[in-house]
């Protein structure tokens, strides 16, 4: 049981570094394909895996923004802005979960995935011409390169709580519409963006996951298998991160998130 809990949480946080997603979009759809499946996950429920998931991603985060942070790629002011927003989101968020069922969860996890894919199909928009021309100004320097992009405040606010929402209540990390919300609505680079998510998801998991464990939704017993592996595979990611284009991840991840929503629509209506 440990050795698989073990791979799981590894190759979840591996590819959630990676695209900035947290993991969560892969780790509860697999928990609940388990928990239909075998009897030695029986223990599988909307709440506990909501509640495993925000804790693994504490670590994901955490050991993905630090390998971040060390080559500078965060950017912290906008960091602290999306936080603002998403952790009153992500409380309110754990607590509307605990009054959903495994088959309307699996259905309204499916309409978001289809949904999050979605984004990524959406053409980006050209460094310098961003989709809102007023905002907090912002300039970065990577890799002797340097980026200027600007965050409207308001709407920055509005948009990580709905995230911070969907987080507390489904599992999935704040990165899965934060990062393409970034590259696409305020010409974010990809790299920052996916550096920038990663940090914020770190502390939003610590206020979410604070609260599923004050309902009594984590079952540590399990959780804590989770904990190395994410760990390990929120470094890799980071790292294989800093050494690709991203463009084959992102188009696995379209193909991959489909999928998994088409598969939880009709497990969630079946």
């Amino acid at each position: 049981m440990f050795v698989v809990m073990f791979v799981i949480g590894l190759i979840t946080a591996f590819v959630g570094s990676i695209a900035g997603l947290g993991g969560g979009v892969i780790l509860v759809p697999v928990l609940l394909f388990l928990g239909e499946r075998f009897s030695s996950f029986d223990w599988v429920t909307p709440q506990a895996i909501v509640g495993i998931s925000l804790v693994v991603m504490i670590f994901t985060g955490m050991s993905s923004a630090l390998s971040y942070m060390r080559h500078d790629r965060v950017d912290k002011k906008i960091g602290y802005l999306f936080l603002i927003g998403s952790i009153p989101g992500g409380i309110l968020g754990a607590w509307i979960n605990q009054f959903m069922k495994t088959d309307g969860f699996s259905l309204f996890f499916g309409i978001v995935m289809i949904f999050v894919s979605a984004l990524f199909f959406l053409p980006r928009r050209e460094a310098g011409s961003p989709l809102f021309k007023t905002g907090m100004k912002r300039e970065k320097v990577i890799d002797g390169q340097t980026y200027t992009y600007q965050m409207p405040i308001a709407i920055g606010l509005v948009l990580s709580f709905i995230v911070g929402l969907l987080s507390g209540l489904l599992g999935i990390g704040g990165g899965s519409l934060l990062t393409p919300a970034m590259i696409l609505l305020f010409s974010i680079p990809p790299h920052i963006a996916t550096a920038t998510s990663m940090f914020m998801i770190f502390f939003a998991s610590i206020s979410s996951s604070g609260t599923h464990i004050l309902l009594g939704h984590v079952e540590w017993a399990h959780t804590l298998y989770f904990i190395p592996g994410a760990y390990l595979g929120g470094m890799l990611g980071a790292r294989v991160n800093r050494r690709m284009n991203g463009q084959l991840v992102e188009w696995f991840l379209r193909v991959l998130l489909i999928l998994i929503g088409v598969r939880l629509i009709w497990q969630g209506i079946g």
